[in-house]
């Protein structure tokens, strides 16, 4: 009897074309290893794994994670502290075939225990000070995890010891290239946020883009300073992991040690989020000879200010690239040779992408005017998990049957096809029927030497609907009353009628999530629950507005 697919004899039949499936993001450390096994992968303050090392290192955490039952699309979830061992984490839960799961270590604990069910996560992988932080609700935690929880804790832990009994041979698992990669969780508060899931083939394709975008080269030495459960952290450790260079790991971001490790590493390339950039030129021991090294700096997260980014290219002799996208997926860059006369910009599409801009109506705007940002590619994420409505509410079909994906942030194209943002959608103030974007403001105020940040927002108003008001961080040592009044007339005297403040307000810090986005909508909840809103104008009489003149 003849068996399909096989001779008479038994053996596998021989195919008639060669089938070569492309490698995924784990494939690459096994190739890295085989090819460049001494070459450092990845090291944080204490540690340094070679390809090799981390090759084995994830081997075993896959095989041990198999032992406990873990298969193919189950989740795995870390929350942890910044470390080469969550790099072997998040490669050794894929070699199981498993779909990642980083934690936002901002996010309190009842919020963790819904991202936990959400995900359905089998396994948490966490430190000693996280399961700390649980140890209140551990039976809730527990009764959520049916493989249990591994605390990392140095090298002689339980972590370490549980690794090191594992085999660090490859795990005899296929992995598909539409299987799920990773779930990544929006910033949320009280509520669930959305589980953002991506696919193994998209994210490979996601990072050789944006490593291209970036310049990234296998002598790239790159560093991380932001916490590893962020989108743009992962974008600069999957760059490395891609062309075979060197990721340095930091436990936290501190710009005068940020400097001193470029420096001392020569370090070559960095993707950081624009306060970062800020706080580094404003660091007490930054000089523009400590970061010659670097070959090419890569801002995301939120847009970069004209005036921020002129001096990020004054100080960095090098590249200077502005990346425009979602944590769902990247849109645009702009490259510093198309830098000249649009700092504004965020240039144009990524390879392989395209964006259009929408209407209140969903109609397409023509260039020139100003819309909906919605983009298409083939390295977006696939949906939210277990969240068919939002996915829904996200998605536009063109008149040709083609799938696009809102970005919820408002943008307009120049004649030459350049795009600008200029707000997200939900933050936008509608006062007196007039759209008012607060960007515009905002981008005022940071031109004033003694602003550090700022966030407008809109508050209730019951003349107007709506109107804006100004939370500002000075600069260390700057505060009180004067200045508040001082920023005040200042702003007002330089942008439109429509758009002047009816109060700026001094605090210590504004709030963000892991990609550097100020949290307006805590803001607005905090200023307009805490009775901000309905505070009398700060002086002087009202104008033709009924804003302070």
């Amino acid at each position: 009897m003849n068996i399909p697919g096989h001779t008479a004899g038994g053996m596998p039949a021989m195919p008639e074309r060669f089938d070569f499936p492309g490698p995924l993001l784990p494939d690459y450390v096994r190739l890295n290893a085989r090819w460049y096994p001494h070459k450092v992968a990845v090291a944080d303050e204490q540690v340094a794994l070679s390809w090799r090392e981390l090759d084995r290192r994830s081997n075993a955490v896959a095989n041990g994670l198999r032992a406990l039952g873990v298969r193919n699309g189950d989740s795995v979830a870390i929350l942890l502290e910044n470390c080469v061992e969550y790099i072997e984490m998040i490669y050794g839960a894929w070699k199981a075939g498993a779909v990642v799961v980083p934690l936002n270590l901002a996010v309190a604990e009842g919020g963790l225990l819904m991202m936990l069910q959400d995900a359905s996560a089998r396994v948490l992988f966490c430190s000693p000070l996280q399961a700390g932080r649980l140890e209140a609700r551990l039976g809730e935690v527990a009764s959520l995890l049916p493989d249990g929880v591994i605390v990392h804790d140095g090298d002689s832990g339980g972590y370490a010891r549980w690794r090191e009994r594992q085999d660090q041979g490859p795990p005899a698992v296929a992995i598909g290239d539409e299987e799920p990669c990773n779930i990544i969780y929006s910033s949320g508060t009280t509520a669930l946020p959305k589980g953002i899931k991506h696919l193994h083939r998209r994210r490979v394709q996601a990072i050789f883009e944006l490593a291209l975008a970036h310049r990234y080269h296998f002598g790239a030495i790159s560093i991380c300073p932001i916490g590893l459960y962020s989108n743009v952290a992962w974008g600069s450790l999957m760059c490395s992991l891609i062309v075979g260079g060197t990721c340095l790991i930091r436990r936290q971001f501190d710009p005068p040690a940020w400097i001193e490790d470029v420096e001392r590493h020569r370090v070559t390339h960095t993707m950081m989020v624009p306060i970062m950039f800020q706080r580094v030129l404003d660091a007490p021991n930054f000089r523009p000879e400590a970061v010659r090294s670097v070959q090419a700096v890569l801002s995301g997260g939120s847009p970069l200010f004209e005036g921020l980014k002129r001096r990020i290219m004054e100080n960095f002799s090098c590249a200077v690239i502005e990346l425009y996208g979602l944590t769902e997926g990247f849109m645009t860059t702009l490259q510093p040779e198309e830098a000249e006369g649009r700092l504004a910009s965020v240039g144009k599409p990524v390879r392989g992408n395209d964006y259009i801009l929408l209407d209140d109506d969903d109609q397409e705007v023509p260039w020139g005017g100003a819309g909906e940002i919605c983009a298409r590619s083939v390295h977006w994420m696939i949906e939210y998990h277990n969240r068919p409505d939002a996915t829904r509410e996200a998605m536009f079909i063109d008149r040709n049957g083609v799938q696009w994906m809102r970005s919820g942030d408002i943008g307009r194209t120049d004649a030459d096809g350049y795009l600008y943002i200029i707000d997200r959608k939900k933050d936008m103030i509608l006062s007196g029927g007039q759209n008012i974007y607060p960007a515009d403001i905002e981008a005022v105020m940071v031109e004033h030497p003694l602003v550090s940040e700022v966030a407008v927002i809109g508050v209730p108003d019951e003349r107007w609907g709506e109107t804006p008001i100004a939370l500002v961080v000075p600069h260390a040592g700057d505060e009180g009353g004067e200045l508040r009044q001082a920023l005040l007339g200042w702003t007002n005297e330089r942008v439109g009628k429509r758009q002047r403040l009816r109060e700026v307000h001094i605090v210590d810090s504004l709030p963000r999530n892991p990609n550097g986005k100020i949290l307006k909508r805590e803001l607005r909840r905090a200023w307009t629950d805490g009775g901000a809103a309905t505070s009398p104008p700060p002086g002087g009489s009202p104008d033709a507005t009924g804003r302070p003149g």
